[in-house]
């Protein structure tokens, strides 16, 4: 069998991050910047289609929520790496790509959708899930909900009704000082029981060291499970310190996870006690990864949706041993989204669990005339 020929579907759709200003806030003699959104949050989505000789093609989104699309010129370079390849030589053309990042001056990851195309290949060709082409772990796994409200009565009453609809965990992205967020944590916990694991995820806060000492001892005093992004993901000095003197796990780094290398050595050099990972940067070095942090006692924790409007990341959590949830975000901005350009069955969460569909690849369901209406270009 050989790839003989890659192609893209252009869609116009939401975007979970729309323009943006930023305005400069002083709250006790600290500052940050606060984000004031401007426009329309939509743009462009790419579908990339991998097609063989022998009928078998792969299909998968480039990116998920974020980072949706894939430069012209790394397609056609794409195309002249890959074409005339076996498409179940993964490891041989993961290699193979990864050497050539370099000498394109494009992102790291910057093949993952191709990659995912080659699983769903894979799997039709053996007609199987890729769930269980990997090895499965569980039949479906539990996942968390992203709690919103823009005020500390919402918040609390969000997370009850999460809980009250059986999800087992439950997330934060509170954006307050570190004196508000711990109040605001402790009327969580009150609200939802000692049974429910909660995180935080301080990606808006911007604390000073000292504050995310402070916020990580308060965390673990009532008992939340991890401390997503404390600091800038780059600083490795202050994460490695931070790490060292809170006992609640670390999680990073998100804003880096596109880097296989540099991911495994934030968790090697102790800056993160757990690896935040996403397959839209391929599920090959996803599970090298996962692998890694499982021979180091921690686990991966995948960031929401993953390709395929979540599917792509319902299969890795029945199948990778050492992960926690799949990340939920509720209202549809991330999974039920994909019927807009026809997928048919996006993943959803019931009873606070996810189930991949048992289908060969991916399991994705198109209505295709649909998706072909609403195509607005081909690459």
């Amino acid at each position: 069998m050989q790839i003989d020929e890659i192609k893209i579907s252009v869609f116009d759709a939401p975007s979970a991050t729309g323009p943006f200003d930023l305005a400069e806030e002083v709250k006790g003699g600290a500052k940050r910047w606060i984000p004031i959104p401007r426009g329309d949050a939509r743009g462009h989505l790419h579908v990339l289609h991998v097609a063989t000789d022998e009928g078998v093609a792969g299909v998968c989104t480039v990116g998920d929520a974020r980072y949706t699309t894939m430069r012209p010129q790394d397609l056609e370079q794409l195309r002249i790496l890959a074409v005339g390849e076996d498409p179940l030589d993964r490891e041989r053309l993961n290699s193979k790509l990864r050497a050539a990042t370099r000498r394109m001056f494009t992102s790291v990851g910057w093949f993952g959708a191709f990659d995912n195309c080659l699983w769903d290949i894979a799997g039709k060709v053996a007609g199987q899930p890729v769930h269980a082409l990997i090895g499965g772990v569980r039949a479906s796994g539990p996942a968390y909900y992203n709690i919103r409200g823009s005020t500390r009565e919402e918040s609390t009453d969000d997370a009850r009704s999460a809980v009250g609809i059986g999800f087992p965990a439950i997330k934060d992205h509170f954006r307050g000082t570190s004196r508000e967020n711990i109040e605001w944590f402790a009327a969580v916990r009150t609200a939802v029981g000692s049974d429910i694991d909660i995180l935080h995820d301080a990606a808006g806060c911007d604390y000073s060291f000292e504050e995310a000492v402070r916020v990580g001892r308060a965390l673990e005093d009532l008992n939340f499970r991890w401390f997503e992004e404390p600091l800038p993901d780059r600083d490795q000095i202050r994460l490695q310190r931070l790490c060292h003197t809170l006992d609640i796990p670390v999680l990073a780094p998100e804003t880096m996870m596109n880097d296989l290398d540099l991911s495994a050595l934030w968790l090697i050099s102790g800056a993160t006690d757990l690896i935040r990972v996403n397959a839209r940067h391929g599920t090959t070095s996803l599970l090298k990864l996962a692998h890694l942090a499982e021979l180091h006692g921690a686990t991966v924790e995948m960031n929401g949706p993953g390709g395929l409007f979540g599917l792509v990341h319902a299969h890795l959590l029945c199948s990778i041993p050492n992960t926690s949830y799949y990340e939920y975000f509720p209202g549809g901005t991330r999974d039920e989204v994909g019927k807009e350009i026809g997928l048919v069955n996006p993943p959803v969460p019931h009873n606070g669990q996810i189930t991949p569909p048992s289908a060969p690849g991916w399991g994705a369901e198109w209505d295709w005339d649909y998706f072909n209406k609403a195509r607005i270009a081909q690459m």
